[in-house]
């Protein structure tokens, strides 16, 4: 009886307040709340890539090659199988080792990325992969999160010596990252990273001034990048002019899919515009989404990454630690901001930029990446519940 009371005991305590073990610590000081979200818009995806699985085999059969009508769907439950433990791995990390792994993790794939032109595979006119036998994966998916993460370490160091050149150090490695980004062509994520570091010099406390000559910068590139970069030209001029000279059916074929569903859609596996869809599995996930499950679950998906995104960064208001702020803020707003981008295309609010719906869109790469990035993110967050702040802080009494 001693036995079986002890094993009760046991099974009591595991996940309970006083399990002190490394995975009952973990469950208690994670944000549960984000990592139940992040769990929805995982099911949301293969539930997503299930529907859009039948057009993306139908469009990439052909002569000897033939694609089951769920081959996507089984492709994204086994990346989603890999994904989850590295997610919940990195989230257990302490904030010293994620820290020092990220700066390890960023020269890496920075490295990558200078090998990408010689030994990187092309597709769809560009060159962003590296094969890896029976798959691919793509490097600056992967160096997003750990990036961030290491442009806020390093903006964080300026509170320890503020004659450091922190700054130009930063855009000099933004700089270059962009360079080898645009000449694969990635015109989307270069403004991913770019953006990123914007924001995190304005979290940093960057003059206002310097804020306001970096944006008068980014104009004058974007228009530099018009007459001179033929990627930028044609994704603008695609998204301002319309016309027969002017290449707008990826575009207007997501928006008439999107919309052909009305509120509530025309039923799983019920749609038919889908299949002339360009990627539907991929960057035009969404308008799946919207012509068989309607605009009411847009709308819904959309207001999850929102929840995500307040989420995050009310929590970071009580978080004095300067990197932590930075880090965990850059995470999230790179997140969101890529989510924006992804549905703003569908929705012919911005040109088309070959970008994935975080955790919904199909991709070995962008899956583990991005869990990889929420990893980081849920393990910058954890909270001690036994620790509480300081008696000494002063408190507005609010009179």
């Amino acid at each position: 009886m001693s036995v079986m009371a002890n094993l009760k005991d046991k099974t009591a305590n595991r996940l309970g307040r006083s399990d002190r073990s490394a995975v009952g610590r973990w469950f208690w000081e994670i944000d549960r709340v984000l990592l139940f979200f992040v769990a929805v818009l995982i099911a949301i995806g293969l539930i997503a890539v299930a529907a859009a699985s039948p057009a993306a085999g139908q469009r990439y059969s052909g002569g000897s090659v033939s694609f089951t009508p769920l081959h996507y769907f089984y492709r994204q439950l086994v990346w989603i199988l890999l994904a989850l433990p590295v997610m919940i791995g990195v989230s257990m990390l302490p904030r010293a080792k994620a820290r020092r792994l990220c700066l390890l993790g960023a020269g890496f794939f920075t490295l990558l990325l200078f090998l990408v032109p010689v030994i990187g595979a092309e597709v769809n006119g560009a060159r962003r992969w590296i094969g890896m036998g029976f798959t691919q994966f793509q490097p600056s998916e992967f160096l997003k999160p750990l990036y961030i993460v290491t442009i806020a370490w390093l903006l964080s160091l300026k509170n320890q010596d503020a004659s450091l050149p922190i700054v130009p150090l930063t855009g000099l490695i933004t700089a270059l990252i962009a360079l080898l980004l645009m000449q694969q062509p990635n015109f989307g994520e270069t403004i991913i990273f770019v953006a990123a570091w914007v924001m995190l010099l304005t979290l940093s406390g960057a003059p206002m001034r310097f804020l306001v000559f970096l944006g008068l910068a980014g104009l004058a590139g974007i228009v530099l990048a018009y007459f001179f970069y033929p990627v930028a030209t044609i994704r603008i001029d695609a998204f301002l002019f319309s016309g027969a000279e002017h290449d707008t059916y990826q575009t207007d074929s997501a928006l008439r899919t999107l919309t052909a569903g009305g509120l509530f859609g025309a039923g799983p596996g019920a749609g038919m515009r889908k299949f002339q869809l360009p990627e539907p599995h991929t960057d035009y996930i969404f308008s799946v989404i919207g012509e068989e499950f309607g605009i009411i679950a847009c709308l819904a998906i959309a207001v999850i990454y929102l929840v995500i995104v307040a989420r995050v960064l009310i929590r970071l208001l009580h978080e004095e630690d300067q990197f932590v702020v930075l880090a965990a803020a850059g995470l999230v707003t790179q997140f969101g901001l890529q989510a924006l981008i992804n549905m703003a295309v569908n929705v012919q609010l911005a040109p088309s930029k070959g970008m994935t719906l975080p955790f919904i869109s199909y991709g070995g790469s962008s899956m583990v990446a991005l869990s990889i990035g929420m990893g980081l993110l849920l393990a910058f967050t954890r909270r001690n519940p036994y620790l509480h702040r300081s008696p000494y802080v002063v408190r507005w009494s609010g009179r």
